[in-house]
């Protein structure tokens, strides 16, 4: 049984990065398959409610041109991605009517039009899934609280780079700033 409710028209379930080259990676808790087909399930909840469902992927200039380069004391090792990388997966279906954002860094909010289209729909509260929990999840989700979003945290429906982190972010960073819940959770909050 859900203690909160959601209303259709004033939700929106934001999807992040499940695009091929991300769900290719090895991830913990849950599968990449697994985080890959409860979205698709809550997608398909989503719109059959009337809400806006938002698939947000992250991709940069051919030329590399755009992509973040401070120095770090851990940068991702270089590599080349393949032409397919940026390509949402399939199993989302997306339809003409999701709102599609592409970003070039973490987050979805920072350089997108991501506040602009939800605040245009009338969206107070959004669902976060995707991968990875501890990068693009929780740095959408933490501007996304800065913007005074109500959020919500599909817990089953993301995954992390690693246990360990995927569990920090749930634990430790998520219930500060929104709520954690279960898909079935959610998609029994989206009926009432």
């Amino acid at each position: 049984m859900s203690d909160f409710d959601l209303d259709p028209k004033t939700t929106a379930l934001v999807i992040i990065d499940l695009q091929r080259g991300i769900v290719a990676r090895q991830t913990g808790p849950h599968a990449a398959a697994d985080v890959v087909a409860r979205a698709a399930k809550l997608a398909d909840a989503f719109r059959a409610a009337g809400a806006t469902v938002v698939l947000v992927n992250v991709a940069y200039a051919a030329n590399r041109a755009d992509l973040l380069q401070p120095p770090v004391d851990s940068p991702n090792p270089p590599h080349t991605p393949r032409p397919d990388w940026a390509q949402l997966v399939d199993e989302l279906g997306a339809r003409e009517d999701d709102l599609r954002i592409t970003k070039h860094q973490w987050g979805a909010f920072y350089g997108t039009e991501l506040d602009l289209q939800l605040r245009r729909r009338g969206v107070r509260t959004i669902v976060l899934c995707g991968i990875a929990t501890n990068f693009g999840v929780e740095s959408t989700a933490r501007d996304g609280w800065e913007r005074n979003y109500a959020i919500v945290f599909a817990e089953d429906a993301m995954a992390g780079v690693s246990d360990g982190a995927h569990q920090f972010a749930v634990t430790t960073i998520f219930p500060r700033i929104g709520r954690v819940r279960s898909t079935d959770q959610i998609l029994h909050s989206l009926q009432r």
